[in-house]
């Protein structure tokens, strides 16, 4: 008589496909989205706190250092109409912001679309890699303070400085990233490639620019940080209406409410532009940091 072997009973902590998950490790992803929300929002909380004891202190005067609630006050203010006064300068904080992200959108896109193809033209030439690739250095040197009064002179006191400034400033980071990410392309893949009939053009549209990819949206990233951070200096002049313009205009009075309303609107736009780049980043290239 033949008698059938018990079946063996999985290991404890082993998986079993189709089975329940451990309730350990449902706790555990529980807890680590609990925690992603609340770190941050327990540093926000901090930084208030912080905030109102320095403001409290009479360490420095009101005018320096307003109060979070006269922030709060200024940022109702200026994003719609009070006592008939509508916004800042006539203009509402969201219309400010909204015309200053055209502007960076403009601008950087400008910059980023030349210096993609700088990039790609600069990896595969070597020729005009030696060429271009110390002016492009010499670009990403300079300060945007030290060329736009130039670009006023040239270009007048409209929009066309202030794009200009803004292209010229996100053009560097793409163009040396794309550059990097173009020559870092293994050879033995170009050379299969090749081997199998591609033209010139095929192994740059289907080797170079993949592989590419990944190191070139990281500096998408940073030219459009970098066109942030160049706003203000963009909108220093005629910059009304305008985010960057308008925390100009408000400096010079002496309004540090709304410079500090400004700031925050600029922070936390440029925090959820980078926030969408990196989703589109891990969507265009999931396989970065898993090969």
């Amino acid at each position: 008589m033949s008698i059938t072997p018990p079946a063996h009973a999985p290991s404890e902590g082993a998986s079993v496909e189709g089975a329940t998950p451990l309730p350990h490790a449902r706790l555990s992803d529980v807890w680590s989205r609990v925690r992603n929300v609340a770190l941050p929002f327990g540093s926000l909380l901090l930084f208030l706190a912080l905030w109102q004891l320095v403001a409290v202190s009479g360490a420095w005067s009101e005018t320096l250092v307003p109060r979070p609630a006269k922030v709060w006050d200024t940022f109702i203010e200026i994003s719609s109409t009070h006592d008939g006064v509508r916004g800042y300068n006539g203009t509402t904080l969201v219309e400010h912001l909204g015309i200053s992200l055209r502007r960076i959108a403009l601008g950087a896109g400008i910059g980023i679309a030349a210096g993609v193809v700088f990039g790609l033209l600069m990896g595969t030439v070597g020729w005009l890699r030696s060429l271009f690739e110390p002016w492009i250095t010499f670009l990403r040197t300079l300060p945007p303070l030290a060329y736009f009064s130039l670009l006023i002179i040239w270009l007048g006191i409209n929009e066309e400085p202030k794009i200009t400034l803004l292209a010229v400033a996100a053009f560097p980071p793409v163009a040396v990233s794309t550059t990097a990410a173009v020559t870092a392309v293994p050879e033995s893949l170009i050379e299969a490639a090749r081997a199998l009939g591609a033209s010139r053009w095929a192994v740059v549209r289907d080797v170079v620019m993949p592989s590419a990819l990944p190191e070139t949206l990281t500096g998408i990233r940073l030219a459009v940080g970098v066109a942030y951070s160049s706003l203000v200096a963009a909108e220093l002049v005629n910059g009304l209406p305008g985010i960057g313009g308008m925390v100009k205009d408000a400096a010079n009075y002496n309004n540090t409410p709304v410079v500090v309303v400004g700031i925050i609107a600029i922070g936390i736009s440029g925090l959820i532009i980078d926030g969408l780049l990196l989703r589109l980043e891990r969507t265009a290239v999931p396989w970065r940091g898993r090969a």
